[in-house]
C-alpha cells in the first residue's frame, strides 16, 4: 500500500540557503500565525530557531530585536 504525504506536516531542517526534508509531508506550519505553508511556497525561515514563517513581514516582525 502506498503512503500518502498529503495533509501531513513535513519535518524540516532549515539551512542558510535552503532546507532539507527530514520526514515527508506537504506543508509546514508558520511559527507565528499558525498558517499552513505548502512546501513549494516556503520562502522564509529562521535558521537559528529552526522555525518557518508565512511571509517576509511575519519573519521580520518575529525576528526584530525587542
Amino acid at each position: 500500500m502506498l503512503m500518502s504525504h498529503t495533509d501531513r506536516p513535513a519535518k524540516i531542517h532549515y539551512m542558510p540557503n535552503g532546507f532539507r526534508i527530514l520526514a515527508p509531508g506537504d506543508h509546514v506550519v508558520c511559527a507565528v500565525t499558525g498558517a499552513r505553508i505548502a512546501l513549494e511556497d516556503l520562502r522564509y525561515w529562521d535558521v537559528a530557531g529552526q522555525r518557518p514563517f508565512a511571509s517576509a513581514a511575519v519573519a521580520s516582525e518575529a525576528m526584530a530585536p525587542e
